[in-house]
């Protein structure tokens, strides 16, 4: 059996041995991204909708950095939103502060009736740069 080459970001190790999961994992040159939402450090839910969103990124982007990518590495993207209708544009504003320039990741927009008590989760397949 292959280990697993585990990436965790700084200060969150105990979340993720609470919940059981690697927040990310280094494979073939590529780095597979758990799903990221809107916690605290505490694992708590960030109550306000922008917030969640801005965290959720930040969550997401602590993992690239520990891994030694960004955002530019990221060549696969899939969000989960609780109640699109609703909350899409509210979210998609907050987008472009994270996305960088053109092209753009593909992406896959998925919606949901819960996730977790959270209403926004990002997960990414991004490309490892060398040596990283």
């Amino acid at each position: 059996m292959t280990t697993r080459d585990v990436v965790f970001p700084a200060g969150r190790q105990a979340l993720y041995e609470r919940n059981r999961y690697s927040p990310a994992i280094r494979s073939n040159g590529f780095l597979f991204v758990s799903g990221q939402v809107g916690s605290r450090e505490d694992g708590s839910k960030e109550p306000d909708l922008q917030t969640q969103v801005r965290r959720a990124f930040d969550n997401l982007n602590a993992i690239l950095k520990a891994a030694g990518s960004t955002f530019d590495d990221v060549v696969d993207v899939t969000v989960f939103m609780v109640d699109p209708a609703s909350r899409f544009e509210t979210i998609w504003k907050i987008v472009p502060e994270y996305w960088g320039q053109a092209p753009h990741p593909t992406l896959t927009a998925v919606g949901v009736t819960w996730l977790y008590g959270f209403d926004f989760e990002i997960k990414v397949i991004a490309k490892v740069p060398d040596g990283g």
